[in-house]
């Protein structure tokens, strides 16, 4: 059996060699295997996209009062997010800045957040309002403390966040996907609440499985699937600068729906065209939102990493407006979401094997089918920007030191 030659990852050839990913679909190549299982990748990685790029946290619909508040995490980042008392969304880190506890959990409505340890309050822009029993602490002013904040971009009602300051706006990035998904109105859709998973398989495994049409007719094959065949997907192409990239695939009638009757049973979005209601839609932000788009509802999923190997993932349904009130809601939402469930399934078994195989000695950077163009449009948005991590650490190595001078 013939070998590849093996390559250091932490070098020119390795990141180089990240190109052959980004090719047309018909000679493009896998990502290393260890893009999926390393620890020290996973480390470059949170530098090269997670500490730049705009991350989804959630939905608007989660802080709608003054008050409003919840927490979640990615790439171990406790974050907390609330509208402040002028109706603003604020997001800011939820470590209180005395000694690292965290100041909230879950979600709920506070005037302030309290943190528990020792009852700092901060107010809900983050300022610090009270520290009791600093009077004696020498050059102590809480004007100077407040929880770090974040930039927040509010786009078709999800909530983003960047941890870099001067990252540039989201939106102006999205105009292509955001015209391609208009007609669903996603800003005025009614959002049902999230539910959260923790999962054993790197963030990418997943971020391709949803995107992934090839497996559909093969994985999926019958009732529940057939009437959306793997050789009716496509694949738009999308800009370098593009900050997004879409999968549809065609469906066998119009309005299909993910139950027995393969018809949509609840009621479909109003602004949809007949282009619209004839397809499926997958609409792609990475890291961290991917959309899977029908005529009567839309799945969101919001990817967070946890570790090389492990995510959670928070999943959440939107609806067309007044969906909720319409005559046996609850009873057609447990008809989608249970023929889902099976799905959802099969696509988790095959997740955890894949990570499985992607640890062994012979995993190797495979080949693509035409039906996987939007694995290619994912490789087209990460190979760059972990080259251009890979420059950044080579210059920083390269540049003289400077004298380090202690906190």
């Amino acid at each position: 059996m013939s070998e590849r030659p093996a390559v250091t990852l932490f070098s020119d050839a390795f990141f180089d060699g990240l190109s052959s990913s980004t090719h047309e679909v018909g000679a493009a190549e896998t990502l290393p295997p260890a893009c999926y299982t390393d620890a020290a990748f996973y480390e470059f990685e949170k530098a090269a996209l997670f500490d730049r790029e705009w991350l989804c946290v959630g939905r608007v619909d989660q802080v709608q009062e003054p008050g409003d508040f919840f927490t979640t995490e990615i790439v171990g980042e406790p974050i907390l997010v609330t509208r402040n008392r002028a109706g603003e969304i604020k997001a800011m880190s939820s470590v209180c800045q005395h000694r690292a506890m965290l100041v909230a959990e879950g979600k709920g409505n506070a005037r302030g957040f309290v943190c528990p340890y020792h009852h700092w309050v901060y107010s809900l822009n983050g300022d610090l309002v009270n520290a009791p029993a600093m009077d004696r602490t020498c050059g102590f002013d809480k004007k100077k403390i407040s929880l770090p904040t974040f930039k927040v971009e509010i786009w078709l009602g999800f909530i983003f966040v960047n941890f870099d300051a001067e990252a540039p706006p989201l939106a102006p990035r999205l105009a292509a996907v955001e015209a391609a998904i208009a007609n669903f109105d996603l800003t005025t859709a009614e959002a049902l609440e999230p539910m959260t998973g923790e999962f054993a398989w790197n963030w990418k495994v997943m971020f391709e499985n949803n995107n992934d049409g090839y497996h559909a007719s093969k994985l999926h094959r019958g009732v529940l699937h057939d009437f959306i065949p793997s050789e009716l997907a496509s694949f738009p192409e999308a800009e370098p600068g593009d900050a997004g990239f879409l999968r549809y695939n065609g469906t066998l009638h119009p309005d299909a729906s993910f139950n027995p009757t393969q018809k949509a049973v609840l009621p479909i979005f109003p602004k949809l065209s007949d282009e619209d209601r004839s397809r499926a839609t997958f609409a792609n932000i990475p890291p961290t939102l991917s959309l899977v788009m029908t005529s009567d509802m839309v799945i969101y999923l919001i990817l967070r990493p946890t570790g090389p190997e492990t995510m959670a993932q928070d999943t959440g349904i939107l609806v067309a407006p007044g969906a909720r009130d319409s005559y046996g809601f609850k009873e057609r939402l447990e008809m989608i979401m249970t023929s889902a469930g099976q799905i959802i399934a099969q696509d988790m078994h095959v997740d955890e094997l894949v990570q499985k195989g992607l640890r062994s000695r012979f995993a190797i950077r495979g080949r693509y089918s035409w039906q996987e163009g939007a694995q290619v449009q994912f490789n087209r948005w990460l190979a760059p920007r972990y080259q251009a991590q890979w420059d950044r650490m080579k210059g920083a190595e390269a540049a003289p030191s400077a004298p380090v001078e202690a906190a």
